[in-house]
């Protein structure tokens, strides 16, 4: 497995790069990659990021570059209730939509909707937003796939899909105004090329929220509990529609925090899902 990402040097150039193992950044500007379409389209994507290690790429200190989300042109989309965590949850909210959930979890279709452009995409150390007609907002700790244009997956990241809860339980025809808004979006820090969906089964998801430097919600799960497998979710969301970047996907939530807790102006959530990194924004109102 390699990690990857997509970054700003000093001078403003955005580039991608290989993570080493301490936490320096291989440049891949000099050896053909200057998009993500040129690792995920490739025939064997881990295979020309390993012979660019051996070549040897030009370091970079930590410090000296800034990490952007590990998207260029791929449009983002998300599933939802695919955890029975989630399926409880939805269901909880919205006793007019409570059916929907419990029929959508057990069904052959998966719900799938788009949830960014890549361009409104926030970076890990960037700030997410709340509704401000919203009185029930959480963030949504989520493993993401990478795929190609082909819908083949070849690589994982972390996301965050923030939502509003009593927009969406009001009713489920307000899920767009729910889950699409200004900064509603999170990826990063980087993407992991070459895991398996068994490797990535065996990972951990934690979330923590801060609220003044105490800790106002921690919770754990794991990606072993997603319902649907990565290629079904994959061949669903190319089935009738074209992604001719590629596309992220996020897989769903299996973490929610109690009904009664909703993010404030200034909260920190940390996402973290071991085998990649963790995902660090700090919450505004929108």
């Amino acid at each position: 497995m390699i990690k990857i990402c997509r970054f700003a040097n000093s001078a403003g150039a955005i580039q991608w790069g290989v993570v080493n193992p301490d936490d320096s950044i291989g440049s891949l500007a000099g050896v053909g990659v200057a998009s993500l379409g040129d690792v995920v389209e490739a025939k064997d994507p881990l295979g020309i990021l390993q012979r660019a290690i051996e070549k040897g790429l030009p370091s970079i200190a930590s410090d000296q570059i800034r990490l952007l989300a590990p998207v260029d042109r791929q449009e983002v989309w998300a599933a939802g209730v695919t955890y029975l965590r989630s399926k409880a949850a939805r269901m909880e909210e919205s006793e007019f939509s409570a059916s929907a959930y419990d029929r959508v979890y057990d069904a052959e279709r998966p719900e799938l909707f788009l949830k960014s452009l890549p361009e409104k995409v926030v970076a890990t150390g960037g700030q997410v937003g709340i509704r401000s007609d919203s009185n029930w907002n959480v963030p949504e700790p989520e493993l993401a796939l990478v795929m190609n244009s082909s819908g083949t997956v070849v690589g994982c990241t972390i996301g965050n899909d923030m939502s509003s809860r009593d927009i969406e339980g009001e009713n489920t025809l307000y899920l767009p105004q729910a889950k699409v808004y200004r900064l509603s979006c999170a990826l990063g820090p980087c993407i992991v090329i070459g895991a398996t969906e068994s490797e990535a089964r065996e990972w951990t998801i934690h979330l923590t929220i801060e609220r003044s430097g105490e800790t106002a919600f921690a919770g754990e799960t794991s990606v072993s509990q997603l319902k649907r497998s990565f290629d079904e979710l994959a061949e669903f969301l190319f089935r009738c529609q074209d992604h001719p970047h590629g596309a992220v996907l996020l897989t769903g939530t299996g973490l929610v925090p109690p009904d009664e807790f909703t993010l404030a102006v200034d909260d920190v959530v940390t996402i973290r899902i071991s085998g990649i990194g963790q995902l660090v924004n700090t919450v505004v109102s929108v």
